[in-house]
């Protein structure tokens, strides 16, 4: 108490210290006072201080300390084969169990604190897992059965990641049928005890085998850019565009860097932000950046050719994955019917990473996005 009474009175570059203290003995209280003021430059007679008690100065080791540590030893995690499951290997998911009749079921965990790059896909407030990221659990799915062609997808009802805790997912791959396809389910259901036992269907489509046709290996269209012929269209304002609609993208989702248009075709480059491009490898083709790329659909909303109108993606078909792990694309839209185009993703080098025959987009206008709220966000789809 005195000691911080006179730190009050003295000038602030006066040392106090305690000499005496109630949860200490008075020895050892004042041999910690001498020592606070030795070290802060005040000369102690130390030879005085322990003149009666045999103490002595020592020479300190002139080498280096050799430390080393002891940590508990940790037991090793279980083998989930012993349990009859194995390791699925992606970061979306956990394990992989393959039933007798040659069906197989993939289950996975979602949250903020596992996946956080999702929180930068929000629609109207509300936390939404991005489509494409269907598309990569589909390929993936695909390539646990032998079916790595995902023949199509269609998007049912949206993902919502909860603020806290966590989504389970199921992906439920049928056995063959004699054509060799098999049928794709994809569920949820949150980890809210008074919801838990409700699963929710996201996704429905068909995995068939690819085709020889499915395997181009390069896109010349896309190894010189910009495009020869091309004219850039502008991209400055998308995002703050997008905001005011009710699309909330964070850093990771704002891959989009650039795009131009050549006829009919739309062109566009997006790339993953430094501090994600790392995780690229683990994905087939990062939702992220996929989704970034296909922003280039919304483009038409600066041009005013669609104004107060969004396309959300909404159905794929004939989906191939050629490369892994890219960390930036480049990529071409071609109209393939009413609110349909074609997609032909590639490297820098134009070398293809992923096709689609036919993406169908639904237009959204702003009106509805602003009147979804997160317990109806299954309007959006």
């Amino acid at each position: 108490v005195l000691t911080a009474l006179a730190r009050e009175l003295v000038d602030e570059r006066a040392l106090t210290v305690p000499a005496l203290r109630t949860d200490r003995p008075e020895e050892s209280a004042v041999t910690a006072a001498l020592a606070h003021l030795h070290v802060h430059g005040t000369p102690v007679d130390w030879t005085a201080w322990y003149a009666d008690r045999g103490a002595r100065r020592i020479d300190l080791p002139t080498y280096p300390f050799q430390r080393e540590t002891y940590w508990l030893r940790v037991p090793a995690a279980a083998d989930p084969t012993a349990i009859g499951v194995t390791d699925s290997e992606h970061p979306l998911l956990g394990a992989t169990v393959v039933l007798p009749d040659g069906a197989a079921v993939l289950t996975g965990r979602l949250s903020l604190a596992t996946h956080p790059w999702i929180a930068d896909h929000t629609v109207s407030g509300a936390v939404l897992v991005p489509g494409t990221a269907f598309v990569e659990l589909a390929l993936r799915a695909g390539q646990e059965a032998g079916c790595a062609h995902v023949e199509d997808l269609t998007l049912e009802a949206p993902l919502v990641l909860p603020e806290h805790g966590g989504v389970q997912l199921r992906l439920t791959i049928a056995a063959p049928d004699p054509s060799g396809r098999r049928t794709l389910e994809l569920h949820s259901r949150t980890e809210d005890p008074a919801t838990a036992a409700d699963w929710t269907r996201h996704a429905g489509g068909t995995l068939a085998p690819e085709p020889p046709a499915a395997r181009p290996q390069a896109a010349p269209e896309l190894a010189a850019w910009p495009p020869h012929g091309a004219e850039p269209v502008a991209t400055d304002h998308l995002y703050e565009l997008l905001d005011e609609l009710g699309f909330g993208y964070g850093p990771v989702f704002r891959g989009l860097t650039e795009a131009w248009r050549h006829g009919e075709a739309l062109y566009a480059a997006a790339a993953l932000p430094a501090a994600t491009a790392p995780d690229a490898g683990a994905f087939g083709l990062h939702p992220a950046l996929l989704d970034s790329a296909l922003h280039a659909s919304w483009l038409g909303l600066l041009s005013g050719t669609a104004t107060g109108q969004g396309l959300l993606p909404f159905s794929w078909s004939g989906v191939s994955l050629h490369a892994t792990g890219a960390p930036a694309v480049r990529v071409r839209l071609t109209p393939a019917g009413p609110d349909t185009v074609s997609v032909l993703v590639a490297d820098a080098a134009g070398q293809t990473v992923a096709s689609v025959d036919a993406l169908v987009l639904r237009p959204v206008s702003a009106e509805l996005l602003r009147a979804a709220a997160a317990p109806r966000t299954d309007t959006l789809l």
